[in-house]
């Protein structure tokens, strides 16, 4: 699979990229990222990739130009995805959704804002990664590609591991983990994880995934605080 990721700091992804999970999964050969600098798609001798804002007020926003020919460039197969204040919240579903595609493309915003034209005619969807926000698209950005990488067959070496993630089966959260020593400071692993009865754990990590779900925030509450992440 390939990622493209359209950014002005592509200096930003190089360490990232090429450490853990998505590291392994580049030297595999099962995932290749190509970082493209937005200011090579720019014609002035300042590579000028903002402007102030139609209408007056505080801050800068992102030219459409640019943008739009550095996906011209890359001829893109699969989703385009402005990282966005406005957009819909970053789940699951979605890495899996875009697991199965030949290429993700993400585009970073800054500064206060991009140009709309770039969320309504260009992208093909506007994602945010949480309820804050950032200073740009560009950790957002390694966010959804992690969480994709990792989803992809042979990125983690067996499936089970991705399999008993939180939110892999139906949306859930997974149980607490434990390991060695099995008393630390007076605090002790569970009893039952220690049992070798399969069933009785299996039923602990089921209970204990439902009662740290009941902490999550119910869609009501959601729909009060809408997310956002980054412009």
């Amino acid at each position: 699979m390939r990622f493209n990721i359209v950014t002005i700091f592509p200096e930003f992804f190089e360490g990232p990229l090429a450490t853990s999970i998505p590291g392994r999964a580049s030297k595999a050969g099962l995932a290749s990222y190509r970082v493209i600098d937005l200011r090579d798609f720019t014609h002035d001798r300042h590579r000028t990739v903002d402007d102030a804002p139609y209408g007056g007020g505080a801050g800068m926003v992102m030219k459409p130009e640019p943008f739009f020919e550095a996906v011209d460039s890359l001829e893109p197969r699969g989703p385009v995805v402005l990282l966005s204040a406005r957009g819909h919240p970053f789940t699951h579903a979605d890495a899996v959704r875009y697991a199965v595609e030949p290429e993700l493309t993400l585009l970073c915003g800054h500064y206060k804002d991009v140009d709309q034209r770039v969320a309504d005619h260009l992208a093909t969807e506007e994602v945010s990664v949480g309820p804050y926000v950032l200073s740009g698209g560009e950790i957002a950005a390694l966010a959804v590609t992690d969480a994709v990488v990792r989803l992809l067959p042979g990125a983690l070496g067996d499936h089970e591991s991705a399999a008993t993630d939180s939110f892999y089966d139906g949306g859930r959260l997974s149980a607490p983990s434990y390991t060695r020593p099995p008393e630390y400071r007076g605090h002790a692993v569970p009893e039952v994880l220690l049992s070798g009865d399969h069933a009785r754990i299996e039923a602990w990590r089921r209970a204990e995934g439902e009662r740290l779900d009941e902490r999550r925030p119910r869609p009501s509450e959601a729909a009060r605080n809408p997310p956002f992440s980054d412009s």
